[in-house]
């Protein structure tokens, strides 16, 4: 696939965006608890967190769209912390299909390059070939209202990548197409932007979406940066039990237990033999933590310890099984490949897979 305008001299390594002791208030309320991160080009910047966690906030202090109430932005090593989008030279894509009305799609594309002065020799080929890349060739006549939903934010994008901007931000910018478009464009997505120079930053609500994208990952909740690292490193390891509930959808099953030699007791019934990490630990209480797809219907070598829980509520997605089940007065979900026979109101037994568990201590860090 070819690459839009990759920039030479200085490598990727030296393009960041460093945020350092950021915050934001609005009317005394704080959407934004003192944060300090550094994102580089290269690879996706992911913020995941529930709506309401702050993901958009942050990305208006990154963008320039809103004021800080302290701290600093440092973009490729100039303080752009007073300075308005229009003067920070960035892309910014959100998730409703911001194109202009009475532009073409051709002019909707062409219109950063147009401001910057951009040569109209230049202007075509550039937009020809972001065009070519999303799909867009049939349509560069058109207005805005002609088009799908899909082919609306597809010009979105198409103007983001198609600029020469220092960095990216994608705002959820998949999260109102049908299932098989957002399919495809995610795919399309890294190759879009691999190799251009820019700090892409793309927010989501979907831990599956972080996954796929890989690079790098900021978990949010309340206004606050959780964990941040490598996607799969921190869906491994989660540091506290707010990230581990942040990197699970369905929502991450919790229980208390207790810790007893080289046993683990969830409820008199339900206790399994331990080692290694986990017996090593000091008796006592814990929050125990699983992801639903590591709590299984049906008995395997590795699902082996039962859980008898009545039924609440069953969902069937496409390949998948979903149960909502009430474990002791606890809320559990067990996520499974196939079609499983629930019944609603009735006890069904499912099995849990010891070694997919995490333990967390009474403050709520991560012990094994």
């Amino acid at each position: 696939m070819p690459r839009l305008h990759a920039r030479s001299g200085r490598g990727l390594d030296y393009m960041s965006l460093e945020l350092k002791n950021v915050s934001k208030q609005v009317q005394g309320i704080t959407h934004v608890k003192d944060t300090s991160l550094t994102l580089h080009a290269g690879h996706f910047n992911v913020l995941l967190g529930e709506t309401g966690s702050g993901k958009t906030s942050l990305i208006k202090l990154m963008a320039g769209l809103d004021s800080l109430a302290s701290g600093q932005i440092i973009l490729n090593g100039k303080d752009v912390s007073k300075l308005s989008a229009q003067k920070r030279n960035i892309s910014l894509v959100h998730q409703f299909f911001v194109n202009y009305p009475h532009m073409s799609v051709f002019d909707n594309i062409a219109s950063p390059l147009k401001v910057s002065g951009v040569a109209k020799s230049e202007i075509e080929g550039r937009v020809e070939e972001a065009a070519d890349l999303l799909k867009l060739k049939p349509y560069l006549g058109r207005k805005p209202h002609e088009l799908s939903g899909g082919q609306q934010q597809r010009t979105a994008l198409a103007r983001a990548i198609v600029k020469t901007s220092d960095a990216v931000f994608l705002d959820e910018p998949l999260a109102n197409l049908d299932y098989k478009l957002r399919e495809e464009l995610r795919d399309q997505l890294p190759d879009l932007f691999a190799g251009r120079g820019a700090v892409v930053v793309y927010a989501t609500s979907e831990p599956e979406e972080a996954l796929l994208l890989g690079g790098q990952t900021a978990l949010m909740t309340d206004g606050n940066v959780v964990q941040f690292g490598p996607t799969s490193e921190i869906y491994r390891k989660p540091k506290d039990l707010d990230a581990a509930k942040v990197f699970s959808n369905p929502p991450i099953n919790v229980a208390p237990v207790t810790k007893q030699g080289d046993t683990v007791i969830l409820t008199e019934g339900i206790r399994w033999q331990v080692s290694d990490t986990v017996a090593s630990l000091q008796d006592g209480p814990y929050t125990l933590a699983i992801r639903p797809n590591h709590v299984m219907p049906v008995e395997t070598p590795a699902h082996s310890v039962r859980l008898d829980g009545h039924v609440q509520v069953t969902e069937l997605s496409g390949s998948e099984s979903s149960a909502h089940f009430d474990l002791h007065g606890h809320s559990w979900v067990s996520l499974s490949p196939g079609v499983h026979p629930y019944l609603v109101g009735e006890v069904h037994s499912f099995f849990l897979d010891p070694s997919h568990c995490f333990f967390f201590a009474p403050d709520g860090q991560l012990v094994a």
